[in-house]
């Protein structure tokens, strides 16, 4: 099985940063993708940014350019740094880690983390 807690959410001004973090406990294999996902508020949740095992990245269109995704192995860590942050980015981000074995895929999530995009 696979935890994850995210932290870093908060409240931040147009134009302002944050950084998250999410950490993995349990077993993480070195194949598995890890990501970011939001859902705003009356909205379906959406992937942000994902990397795979081999730093290979995909961002949504909404946030090339301002948002970096970043992983540890070693610390079972996945950052997302977030630049230049819009009222938009306002969503519950949720980290993901997703797994194929033997053609099935799993999906394990993080319980979220409110980021609020304010003046």
């Amino acid at each position: 099985q696979v935890q994850l807690v995210e932290s870093g959410g908060g409240l931040v001004q147009p134009g302002g940063s944050l950084r998250l973090s999410c950490a993995a406990s349990g077993s993480i294999f070195r194949l598995d993708a890890m990501g970011w996902y939001r859902q705003g508020p009356g909205k379906q949740r959406e992937l942000v940014a994902v990397i795979t095992s081999g730093g290979s990245t995909n961002y949504a269109d909404s946030v090339k350019g301002r948002f970096t995704i970043s992983r540890d192995n070693a610390k079972k860590m996945v950052y997302l740094q977030m630049n230049s942050l819009k009222p938009e980015d306002t969503a519950v981000y949720y980290c993901n880690v997703h797994r194929t074995v033997l053609g099935l895929n799993y999906d394990y999530w993080g319980q979220g983390t409110q980021v609020t995009v304010s003046s």
